[in-house]
Order: C-alpha cells, then structure tokens, then sequence
C-alpha cells in the first residue's frame, strides 16, 4: 500500500496521456505527488513540478494530532483512498504517518508497485484489506489489528476493501518515489518467503494470534519482530493496559517515535509535557526524552519507531 496523493491536475494529464499510450512508471513524492514519469515504446517523459517545496524545520518537539470526529481533517487520495496526515512537519523530511480509509466497498483500482523507502509499515486500524506481496504466496485479507512490513522495493498491491477499512501507514523518508511494475503479474507464487530486500525481510504479525507479553507496571506488549526483519532500522508493536491502574516508562533515543490511541484513553508524559490521548490522537515524541504511558481502564496503543 502506498500514501501517494496527486494533486487533480497532476491526475489529469497523467490520464490523458495513458489514453493515448503511454503508462505511468514512477510518480512522487510520497504524500502530494508533483512529478511523475510515463513511457511509450521506449520514450519517458516527465510531468509535474521538479522543485523541492520549503519544509518546515525540525525542532523536534512533540507534534500532537486529534482524532477527526468531524470529517474535515480528511483529504481525497489516490484510488479512492482517503487520508489524514499524523506527522505534518515530517519530522524534517524523516517521515511521514498517515491514517488511510477505504470507504467504498469492493476491488480498489490500485497497480503492482514498490516504493524507494528505509522503512514502511501497514497497520489495520478497522475493517479489513486484501493484499498480496512478491514472493509472499496467494493474496489475503488483514483484518483489524494486523500489521505488515513493506521491505524496500517488494513488489505490492491492494486488491480489494469491506468498505470499513482503516490503517496507520508510517513512511521513512517522507518523500520517495513509487514505481509501477507493469511486467510483473501477482501472485507470483511463493518464490523465496525469506527473500532480502535492500537488507530488510517482509514480515506479518497476525494480531489475533501473536503473543502478549508484560511490560511496566499492568501493561503488556505485542511485539512484531519487525526491529529484526528491518536489521535494526524500526520496529513496531501494540500496548494494552488492564483493568486497574497502570504505567510504563521507557526512553526515546530514536528518530521517531509515534503513538496512536486504538483503544481507551491514557496519559502521555514526558518531562514537564502531558497530553492525554484519546482513540485516533497521534503523537510522536521528542528524540531523548523519556516518556511515560498512565491508564486507568482499558486501552490500547499502536507503537512505531524508526531508529
């Protein structure tokens, strides 16, 4: 699954020149396409803008988004899709991490393609999406709690949505090209499950069915092994407190580290700062901080960080 979004006239001259030929090969960046490449019997081309919009620089302070409850913080995507941008100031181009609906029902009309990235991850948030990788056997649904690494330039496609569908996607770095694979049919069998790609493995962790182990003081942790498949470059995984009081204090060295609320509610602290989150906030904290998870009740966080 990619985050790429083009702007409407961007999409338009692209469908114009496939009318008469020529197909898409690469379009970027990732969250707001400017330029894309198309070809024809051997012959590219190049639409778009080339310059690089500013960036907001990076302070590394804490960048707190709420929950849309009110349908405004949405913005039309590519086929069909929807998204709502986690981390706006991209952490200086480090990242991006956006919530992705798929409100219609049925195939969605995505195309084989792999992404130039350092690190990509799919969380399924509601619903459920049917997928297939290279190499990785017959397409299948991810359902509500699963989640799935993207190694560099694996060759994917969304196929089809319940129409309730929603994930967290979290990017390294921000803007990078996506390729479109025309010569390469999936499912492509099986082929080689433990294949190296760009040094990181594909990796799923079936939430229904991967253990939870304690951590802190009440909460536990489903952890995904994604910090082993990516050879140290991230990793992910879900915490869920009990029914009484409970807290969790780790240290943030990384570049990113981002938390979305699934389930509850549950206070964040770190240093002086505290926010409290509730189901759909995001929050990514700052880089050598450490920080603090306090629950009363119930809930139930998605964790990504990225080295």
């Amino acid at each position: 699954m990619g985050a790429e979004r083009p702007q409407k006239p961007l999409q338009d001259e692209i469908d114009a020149l496939i009318e008469v030929g020529y197909r898409l090969r690469m379009i970027t960046p990732a969250d707001a396409p400017r330029r894309a490449e198309l070809e024809r019997d051997g012959t590219v081309i190049s639409i778009g803008e080339d310059e690089v919009e500013s960036e907001v620089a990076f302070d590394d302070d804490w960048v707190f988004v709420p929950g849309a409850t009110d349908g405004g913080a949405w913005g039309d995507g590519r086929a069909g899709m929807q998204y709502r941008d986690l981390i706006p100031e991209r952490h200086g181009g480090h990242v991006i991490a956006s919530h992705i609906r798929i409100p219609t029902p049925g195939p969605v009309p995505d195309y084989v393609h792999h992404h130039d990235i350092d690190f990509q991850v799919i969380h399924v948030r509601r619903g459920s999406v049917q997928v297939v990788y290279e190499d990785q056997g017959d397409p299948f649904w991810m359902h509500e709690g699963d989640t799935v690494l993207q190694p560099p330039h694996i060759r994917h496609r969304v196929l089809a949505s319940d129409g309730g569908c929603e994930v967290i996607e979290v990017v390294s770095p921000a803007e990078h090209p996506t390729f479109v694979d025309h010569d390469l049919a999936l499912p492509n069998g099986v082929g080689d499950p433990s294949r190296s790609f760009g040094g990181q493995r594909y990796a799923f962790a079936d939430g229904m069915k991967a253990e939870w182990v304690a951590v802190g003081d009440g909460w536990e942790c489903q952890p995904t092994g994604f910090a082993e498949a990516t050879s140290g470059v991230g990793d992910v995984r879900q915490l869920r407190s009990g029914e009484r009081r409970s807290t969790i204090t780790e240290a943030h060295d990384g570049t990113v580290c981002l938390f979305v609320c699934l389930v509850g509610t549950a206070d964040l602290t770190a240093g002086d700062d505290r926010v409290l989150l509730e189901p759909d906030d995001s929050i990514a904290v700052p880089s050598g901080s450490t920080w603090t998870l306090a629950a009363e009740h119930p809930s139930q966080l998605l964790q990504v960080m990225i080295a």
